[in-house]
């Protein structure tokens, strides 16, 4: 009766894709005039490759976003040097750019389907992949059961579920379990994941590790000594990976602290770049005078805020400072993972709302290595407290990283997991590369 449930509710997802593919251009046309897709590149979205598929074994990565993008990049360059063909999807414009700027030609990019029946059997007909490797909690129902029909072999990698998303699959056990069987294997961050997968039904469960862990993010030595050189001895803090509200309660804290330090220097870096025009409206209208990096701007001596509006330079805005609050957890909720900036040497601020992160940072205040603010006002005074004793900050810097050190070796014990998956592609890859030298 259980199987019949879940088959009835999966017809009615799959119909309800079929009804609103009529809806998909205008849905992309209006994301586009946002900026949150590429107009010429929609028809990605309904599966049409706009790239060759490369002859071979072929492994298809999946990332939502540039957090979980950067998480696969080490994974992505192993890949790659087994001489395995990867076509990596993700799900936004920023990410998009980066994986271009970071891999140029060598692998094939490609804007994720969306779940509609349709697309995703067009996608997978034209890049017929040998295995499936989806980062973190990417559920599309439509996939899992396409790639399950095809003997596809499907991986979670860095799997977690979030409170909510746990209680609304829980909600629907007898469907959960059609889709997370189909999972050949889930590797997780925590053993509170492995557990949530196991009990939805997840036939084979393992505990990784979080893969940001393994994050040293990269920064140009001359950019970085360009910016140093023109902060000079500011005082200085950042905002990071903010969501809309939080780059207004980031500006509030510097007007609070200019009081105190009248040549501070705030660092402003949106989570998404593309909505730097209402921020850059927003800051007008309150007389904030700003630089922006994507411009090639650098602070001046009356420069309030500088605006990390680029992508891939993370490891720049934080080697800028030595205290930073992480965004998405005051105005947004889940949070955002602290470890890329404890690892980058910050203190760590954040606000309460950081559920899709709760076990890390558990971790890092059992050592005294992240502090939490409930508003604006909270966050100047911790911001302050930390400018005023740098003893104090140098010992959060400390921890920081030591904790988030101790949270690492994802990337070698993923590798090891997947190695009965990868070995036989590896062999194709050299059998192939083999018969090309010989041909």
């Amino acid at each position: 009766m259980k199987k019949i449930r879940a088959r009835l509710l999966f017809s009615a997802y799959s119909g309800l894709g079929s009804c609103l593919r009529l809806f998909v251009p205008p849905y992309l046309s209006w994301r586009a005039a946002r900026g949150k897709e590429e107009l010429r590149r929609y028809g990605e979205r309904l599966g049409h490759a706009s790239a060759r598929r490369p002859e071979g074994a072929l492994i298809w990565l999946h990332a939502a976003s540039v957090g979980e993008t950067m998480a696969l990049i080490p994974l992505c360059e192993r890949i790659l040097a087994a001489n395995i063909n990867i076509v990596l999807t993700t799900g936004t414009v920023t990410s998009a750019r980066l994986v271009r700027e970071r891999f140029g030609g060598r692998l094939a990019h490609q804007y994720v389907p969306l779940d509609i029946g349709i697309a995703v059997r067009r996608f997978l007909n034209y890049w017929k992949p040998d295995l499936a490797l989806v980062c973190e909690s990417e559920i599309w129902p439509m996939r899992i059961i396409e790639l399950a029909r095809r003997r596809i072999p499907q991986i979670l990698l860095n799997a977690r579920l979030s409170d909510r998303s746990f209680q609304a699959w829980r909600r629907r056990k007898f469907f959960a379990r059609e889709i997370f069987s189909c999972f050949t294997e889930v590797i997780c961050q925590t053993d509170e994941d492995a557990r949530r997968y196991k009990m939805l039904g997840a036939p084979r469960v393992a505990v990784a590790g979080n893969l940001k862990a393994d994050i040293v993010l990269p920064a140009k030595n001359e950019e970085l000594e360009h910016y140093r050189r023109a902060i000079g001895a500011r005082p200085r803090w950042a905002a990071v990976s903010t969501h809309e509200g939080e780059e207004l309660m980031a500006a509030r804290v510097h007007r609070i602290l200019r009081k105190r330090y009248p040549d501070l220097l705030t660092i402003i870096v949106p989570r998404h770049p593309e909505r730097i025009t209402a921020i850059i409206d927003r800051l007008r209208s309150k007389n904030y005078h700003f630089v922006r990096k994507s411009l090639g701007e650098v602070p001046g001596p009356q420069t309030d805020i500088l605006l990390g509006d680029t992508i891939g330079d993370m490891g720049l805005y934080l080697r800028l400072t030595e205290i930073a609050f992480v965004g998405k957890s005051l105005a947004g909720e889940g949070g955002h993972n602290p470890l890329e900036p404890a690892l980058a040497g910050a203190a760590i601020l954040t606000g309460p709302n950081i559920d899709n992160f709760r076990e890390t940072y558990q971790e890092f205040m059992k050592n005294d290595a992240a502090r939490f603010v409930d508003d604006s006002t909270m966050l100047a005074g911790c911001v302050h407290h930390l400018l005023e004793h740098p003893e104090m900050r140098k010992k959060m810097i400390a921890s920081g990283r030591k904790t988030a050190q101790s949270l690492s070796g994802a990337l070698r014990q993923t590798f090891t997991i997947l190695k009965p998956f990868l070995q036989p592609l590896t062999l194709a890859a050299q059998l192939n590369r083999a018969n090309d030298r010989h041909g």
